[in-house]
């Protein structure tokens, strides 16, 4: 896997804290001009290792501020997540990229974004890090497993998976995960339109 010098992803990041080492790690998966999308984005810093690769970037949140302030190469989506429409129909990305986000009644929809032979690559905070801070509300924090079941729920093969204390750059209780739907994956997938 090609990483890429932290000082260049940190160049191309209009926010000021770094991408997802997660993030970057399974970037390696992305080909150019591959589509993918970066779910509930906020100001954008794990796009830099996603763009230097070629993707085609598309952003969906609710902010239409942070969303503004992107890269002018990103295809913004605002959307409420949680109530609103789905505004992504039937819409597939060979990635889909989530991270320090939980809705649980929209995860499989999340899921069902990803094409044939494509990844969900998820990193969020777990039980536990209420110890640390926050969030410290159940329902923004993974029960352990969660994700590794959410994946198996799915059909996606479990490429990466990890749950425990992250103490860089701050403490916090996360879990993480890199899963594929097989190219072959039939279905039925749970309906986005």
């Amino acid at each position: 896997m090609r990483n890429m010098p932290t000082e260049r992803v940190k160049s191309h990041c209009r926010g000021s804290a770094p991408a997802s080492r997660w993030v970057s790690r399974w970037a390696t998966l992305v080909g150019e001009r591959d589509g993918v999308l970066d779910f509930a984005s906020g100001g954008g810093r794990n796009h830099p290792p996603l763009l230097a690769r070629g993707a085609r970037l598309a952003a969906v949140d609710r902010d239409a501020g942070a969303l503004a302030a992107l890269d002018p190469r990103v295809e913004c989506i605002e959307a409420d997540l949680e109530s609103g429409p789905w505004v992504l129909g039937a819409r597939r990305f060979a990635m889909v990229v989530c991270c320090n986000y939980l809705f649980r009644p929209r995860l499989d929809l999340m899921f069902a974004l990803v094409s044939r032979g494509g990844a969900l690559v998820y990193e969020t905070f777990a039980r536990g890090n209420e110890a640390f801070g926050r969030p410290s509300n159940p329902d923004y924090l993974l029960r352990p497993g969660e994700l590794l079941d959410a994946a198996r729920r799915n059909g996606f093969e479990v490429v990466a998976y990890e749950h425990g204390q992250q103490v860089d750059p701050n403490q916090a209780i996360v879990q993480r995960i890199c899963a594929l739907r097989r190219a072959d994956d039939p279905g039925p997938w749970p309906s986005v339109g």
